[in-house]
């Protein structure tokens, strides 16, 4: 037999009795005005949030899951001072197999399969037969394909989305080429490279659960390190200046003075300055449109 879809938070109503899978975006243990605890918890998924209340088995529910944690919920749909309220009668963490991020986290309006259409074309505008290798064999080979196109961009900023990475990507590889018509001097295989790896430590910077979570070695190393690491072992068979060319791009596509020692200061090529401008104007333009002018930045 097919299980029934689940439920979204938008389409419950008043009365309605529901089981599916959830948020837990908050938590808490509270004291009603008889004495007895309850939890009082919110549940998200990609069409809203819901408050829920737990009464009875209070500290067993409570022992089966964490804020942050997604869970699977059954109970009934009441209205309280005006508002639907979840009452719950089971709860628990989702683990494995029965975890799927795409169920809660927010995902790209653009459909994954032209993204990844255009990431294809973008690539086979690396004319040079070494630096597009290098694309192919660390974009559309796994283990990093998958991840690539699942990736938020960030966590809570601009793309903060499932396959943010991805649009974000294919937008700035776009940009390479209008530049690279504008500017011919400069080294368009390079820069479009570049372009389409400068944010791939992404894929191992994040995790997914109720809510998107920064790695172990994202926290220790970020995104620039761990991309560096990525496309360091892809371009073994490059050129060592071509190599280090494509390398100094990544690493310094967030400020001049990024990953550079010996106390060198500014970009060490106009296309690494390039990738540096046209990933901040991207990621600030889309910023701005997400969340104000006050929160576009690049990241």
């Amino acid at each position: 037999m097919v299980r029934a879809a689940a439920p979204t938070i938008a389409s419950l109503s008043a009365g309605q009795r529901f089981r599916g899978d959830y948020a837990c975006v908050r938590k808490e243990r509270l004291t009603a005005r008889n004495g007895s605890p309850y939890l009082s918890l919110e549940l998200r998924d990609r069409s809203g949030s819901i408050t829920a209340r737990g009464f009875r088995e209070v500290d067993r529910l409570a022992a089966r899951f964490d804020r942050g944690d997604a869970v699977r919920v059954a109970g009934r749909v009441e209205r309280f001072r005006g508002e639907l309220v979840a009452e719950i009668e089971e709860i628990h963490r989702l683990e494995g197999a029965d975890l799927d991020p795409a169920a809660f986290l927010p995902s790209a309006y653009r459909d994954t399969e032209e993204l990844v259409g255009f990431l294809e074309h973008l690539t086979r505008e690396v004319h040079d037969p070494g630096l597009r290798a290098v694309v192919e064999a660390v974009l559309l080979t796994e283990p990093v394909a998958s991840g690539f196109r699942r990736a938020p961009c960030t966590r809570a900023g601009h793309h903060a989305y499932l396959g943010g990475l991805l649009e974000h990507t294919v937008a700035v590889g776009t940009l390479v080429g209008d530049l690279c018509q504008l500017h011919p001097r400069l080294n368009s295989d390079l820069l479009m490279a570049a372009a389409l790896l400068h944010d791939v430590g992404k894929v191992r910077e994040f995790s997914y659960g109720a809510e998107f979570e920064i790695t172990e070695e994202g926290r220790l190393l970020g995104h620039l390190a761990l991309g560096a690491e990525i496309v360091g072992a892809a371009a073994v068979d490059l050129p060592a200046e071509r190599r280090a060319a494509m390398l100094h791009c990544l690493l310094s596509h967030h400020g001049a003075d990024a990953g550079r020692s010996g106390g060198a200061r500014g970009f060490g090529s106009p296309e690494a300055l390039a990738l540096y401008r046209l990933n901040a104007l991207e990621a600030g333009v889309k910023g701005a449109l997400e969340h104000g002018l006050q929160q576009g930045r690049a990241g």
